[in-house]
C-alpha cells in the first residue's frame, strides 16, 4: 500500500509541476495566495472526501473562522460583523480564483480592534470593582451576540474583567484567612483590608492581561493570522486536516519522532523574556549541569560568530531557532541566572530524546504473583529511518526484559494514547500473534488494502490486558481492535475508545512549486484514508467498545470524534479471513468474573458519581459577581465535592519496581529515578490497573483449569 502510495503521490506531484504556478501565482509577490492555490488543489486531488467549493461551505468556513479569531466577541462590533456577512457565500468563489479579500478585510480590522481592547482593559481594571452589585456573568459566549457600539463593547470587558478578577480576590481573601488561622496566637495576624485585596486582585488580573499582549497578541503577524485562515478552510474537511506552518511542522516530527537536535531544555516567553522552563533528562543541558530552570536567557551567539544576537523582546519562535542546531555544534548562551547574577556558558548540541513519549515498563507483584506493565503514550517513529527508534522495536524489546524478570501476565496501557505511526500497529500487534491480518485500509477510488502480521514469532503468548479510555484514539484503536478481534487481548477501560478512523499523511507543500522565491510554505497534514477491523465495521465515530466497562471522569463528557465538527461517517466493508487464537484462555468467563467485581466496586461508583457531577459542573455558564452569592455558590461546590476525595485517596496493594537496566540508569541518572517512582507512586493509586491485574490472574486460571481438563480429556 505504501508503494501504490507513493506512487500517486508522484504522479500528482508531476501533475502539479505542469501546473501554471510558475507563471501565473509565482510571478505574484503575494505568498498567501499560493498557499491558498496549492492547499484547495490538495484537498480536491487527494482528500478522501473531498467537499464542494459551494455557498454551504463558504457560510461554515466564514463561522468557524469569525469564532476562531473571536471566541468570546470581545473584540469584533456587530457593524464589523455586518460588513464581513457580505462575504458569507463568497470565500468558495474567492478561493477558486484565489483571493483573499476576505482575510485581508477581517484581519485588518480584527488588529484594529485588538490595538483598542488594550485600553479598555486598561481603563477598566483602573477603577475598582463593586462586589456588593447583584448582576451575573454567562460563560456562554456563542449564543452570546456582538456588541452594537464601543461603549457596549468596554461594558462586555468590564463584566469579562470582574468575573476574571472575582476569582482572584476569593482567592486572596482565602489565603490570608489560612495564613493568619495557621499562626501561633501570640504572633501578629496578618490584615490587609478587603480593599487593599481587591487592588490585588486587580493587578494580578493586569498582568496576566499584559502577559497576554506581550507574549502573544504582539507576537502575531501576519503570517500567523493567515495560518488560522487557512486551517478554518482545511478543516471544514474533516476535524484532522491541517494546515502546518514551517515552524508548526517541525514541532509535528518532533513529537513523532521522540527526539529534537538541541541543547535538551523547554522555553517559555514570559512578558519580553524567554525563560527555562525544563531542563530534560540526559540532554546537552543536564549533562552541562550549568542551566536551571528560572535562568533567563539575554543573548546567543553561534561558536563561528564574534557578536551574540540579543532575544530579548523577540518571538518565542525565533529564539528557539537561534538556539537550536545540529548535534555537535555549540551555541554561547548568556544567562540571567536565578540569583541574578549574568553568566555566559557553552553547550554543545546533541540529540535530544524526549523520554515522556517514549514506552515504559514495570513488574508489578499482586499476591505473590509478577505482572508486566508497559505504557505507551503515542506510537512513535522516525520519518526519516524506521530503523532507529520507534514504538514497535520499543516495545518489542520491553517485552523480552519483563520475560526475563518472569512475569505471568502483561498489561498494556494505551490510556490517552493518541496514536501515530500505522507501521507501528502492526508490528506490535504482530509482537502477540503468529501472524494474519490487522487492519484494512480504504482509499478514495482505490480498493482496499489489507495490511497483514507476516512474521510468525511470537514475542508474549501469556495472557494480555490491553487498558483504554475516551482520549485512546487512532491507532491505539486499531491495535485494540484487532487484538479484540482475535479474542487475543480483553480490553479494559471506558464505554468506547475515541473513535478516529482515518488516516492521515504529510504533505510538504514545497515540493508541490517549483523555483518558488517565497520561502518555506510548510506542509498539511491531509485525510487520505480510512481504516477498518479485521471484521469490517470502522472505528471511525464508534471507536472500540471495551469487553469490560469501567467509568472514569470523562464518561459524560464529550470529547469523542462524534463530538468534532465534521467528522466522516461511520461505514462498513467485508471483513477478511481471520482465526480466533489458539489458546486456553476463558475469556467470556473471566469477562464476567470482571463485570461482577466492576459491579461491587465501592470505588469505581464514587467515580461514576463524580463523573456525573462534574458534567452538571461543566454545563454550568452563569456566575454570580455579587461576591456573598459568588463565595456561597464556591463553598458549596466545594463541600459536595469533599465527598469524592476518597478518590485520590485511595489505595492498592500493588508493588512496582522498575526493571534491572533501569535500576543500574538510577546511579548516574536521579532525575529518570525520580520520574520512576512518581510513576509508581500514581500507579498504586490506580484502581483500573488493579482491575487489569485480577484480569491476568483469571485468565492464567482459567487457562490452568482448561489446559488440565483438555489433557484429560
Amino acid at each position: 500500500m505504501k508503494r501504490k502510495y507513493n506512487i500517486l503521490l508522484l504522479v500528482l506531484l508531476l501533475a502539479f509541476g505542469s501546473c501554471s504556478f510558475t507563471s501565473k501565482v509565482e510571478n505574484d509577490p503575494d505568498k498567501d495566495k499560493l498557499l491558498v492555490q496549492i492547499i484547495t488543489l490538495a484537498l480536491e486531488q487527494l482528500h478522501f472526501e473531498p467537499k464542494d467549493l459551494n455557498d454551504e461551505f463558504s457560510e461554515d468556513v466564514y463561522n468557524t473562522y469569525l469564532k476562531q479569531i473571536d471566541p468570546l466577541k470581545r473584540f469584533l462590533l456587530k457593524s464589523d460583523i455586518k460588513e464581513f456577512e457580505k462575504y458569507k457565500t463568497q470565500i468558495d468563489d474567492q478561493l477558486k480564483v484565489y483571493d483573499i479579500t476576505f482575510f485581508n478585510v477581517t484581519n485588518e480590522r480584527l488588529v484594529q480592534r485588538m490595538a483598542e481592547a488594550e485600553a479598555y482593559y486598561k481603563e477598566v481594571l483602573a477603577e475598582p470593582f463593586d462586589y456588593t452589585i447583584d448582576e451575573e456573568f454567562n460563560t456562554d459566549y456563542e449564543k452570546q451576540d456582538y456588541v452594537k457600539n464601543k461603549r457596549q463593547l468596554k461594558e462586555r470587558w468590564r463584566q469579562l474583567l470582574k468575573f476574571s478578577t472575582i476569582s482572584n480576590y476569593d482567592e486572596l481573601i482565602r489565603n490570608q484567612e489560612q495564613e493568619n488561622d495557621s499562626l501561633p496566637n501570640d504572633k501578629p495576624k496578618v490584615k490587609k483590608s478587603l480593599k487593599e485585596l481587591e487592588v490585588d486582585a486587580r493587578t494580578e488580573t493586569k498582568k496576566n492581561l499584559d502577559a497576554y499582549y506581550t507574549d502573544y497578541v504582539d507576537d502575531l503577524e501576519r503570517k500567523d493570522w493567515f495560518a488560522m485562515y487557512i486551517n478554518a478552510i482545511v478543516e471544514e474537511f474533516d476535524p484532522h486536516t491541517s494546515y502546518f506552518a514551517p515552524t508548526d511542522k517541525e514541532r509535528f516530527d518532533q513529537q513523532m519522532s521522540g527526539k529534537l537536535e538541541g541543547i535538551g531544555a523547554r522555553l517559555q516567553k514570559r512578558m519580553d523574556y524567554t525563560k527555562i522552563v525544563e531542563v530534560i533528562s540526559g540532554g546537552p543541558a543536564w549533562r552541562g549541569e550549568q542551566l536551571e530552570v528560572g535562568d533567563i536567557i539575554l543573548k546567543v551567539r553561534q561558536e563561528d560568530e564574534k557578536d551574540a544576537v540579543s532575544i530579548v523582546g523577540m518571538r518565542i519562535d525565533d529564539a528557539t531557532k537561534l538556539i537550536k542546531g545540529p548535534k555537535g555544534t555549540k551555541v554561547i548562551l548568556t544567562l540571567k541566572k536565578v540569583d541574578g547574577t549574568i553568566e555566559d556558558i557553552t553547550i554543545t548540541r546533541d540529540i535530544v530524546e524526549l523520554e515522556e513519549t517514549y514506552a515504559k515498563s514495570s513488574t508489578v507483584i499482586k499476591n505473590d504473583k509478577k505482572f508486566g506493565l508497559i505504557n505507551l503514550p503515542k506510537f512513535y517513529i522516525d520519518f526519516e529511518d524506521y530503523n532507529n527508534r520507534n514504538a514497535a522495536s520499543d516495545i518489542k524489546l520491553e517485552i523480552e526484559r519483563l520475560k526475563a524478570e518472569g512475569i505471568e501476565g502483561l498489561v498494556l496501557d494505551l490510556r490517552n494514547n493518541g496514536g501515530g505511526s500505522l507501521k507501528t500497529v502492526v508490528d506490535i500487534a504482530g509482537l502477540f500473534i503468529k501472524d494474519g491480518p490487522i487492519v484494512q485500509v480504504r482509499s478514495t477510488k482505490e480498493p482496499k488494502e489489507v495490511l497483514e502480521d507476516t512474521d510468525e514469532s511470537i514475542i508474549w503468548d501469556g495472557p494480555l490486558v490491553i487498558m483504554v479510555n475516551e482520549l485512546s484514539a487512532s491507532a491505539s484503536e486499531i491495535l485494540a481492535a484487532a487484538m479484540q478481534d482475535y479474542k487475543r487481548a480483553i480490553i479494559i477501560g471506558s464505554k468506547q475508545t475515541y473513535g478516529k478512523g482515518t488516516v492521515q499523511n504529510i504533505l510538504d507543500l514545497n515540493r508541490m512549486v517549483r523555483n518558488s522565491s517565497h520561502g518555506d510554505l510548510g506542509a498539511i497534514k491531509i485525510t487520505r484514508q480510512k481504516f477498518y477491523r479485521i471484521n469490517g465495521g470502522s472505528t471511525q465515530l464508534e471507536g472500540v467498545k471495551s469487553d469490560v466497562v469501567v467509568p472514569d471522569r470523562y464518561s459524560f463528557v464529550d470529547i469523542g470524534e462524534r463530538d468534532q465538527d465534521n467528522p466522516l461517517a461511520w461505514d462498513k466493508i467485508d471483513p477478511v479471513k481471520y482465526d480466533y487464537w489458539n489458546n486456553y484462555f476463558d475469556y467470556d468467563t473471566t469477562i464476567s468474573n470482571s463485570k461482577v467485581r466492576m459491579g461491587n466496586n465501592a470505588q469505581l461508583k464514587l467515580i461514576e458519581e463524580n463523573a456525573r457531577w462534574i458534567k452538571t459542573q461543566m454545563d454550568e455558564n452563569v456566575y454570580s459577581l455579587n461576591y456573598k452569592k459568588y463565595k456561597a455558590e464556591l463553598d458549596a461546590d466545594q463541600e459536595q465535592a469533599k465527598q469524592f476525595d476518597a478518590i485520590s485517596e485511595y489505595k492498592t496493594n500493588l508493588t512496582f519496581q522498575s526493571l534491572l537496566y533501569e535500576t543500574a540508569l538510577f546511579e548516574t541518572d536521579t532525575i529518570l529515578k525520580e520520574k520512576r517512582v512518581r510513576w509508581h507512586k500514581n500507579l498504586s493509586k490506580d484502581v483500573y490497573l488493579e482491575e487489569a491485574l485480577n484480569v491476568l490472574a483469571d485468565l492464567k486460571m482459567t487457562y490452568e483449569i482448561k489446559k488440565v481438563a483438555t489433557i484429560k480429556d
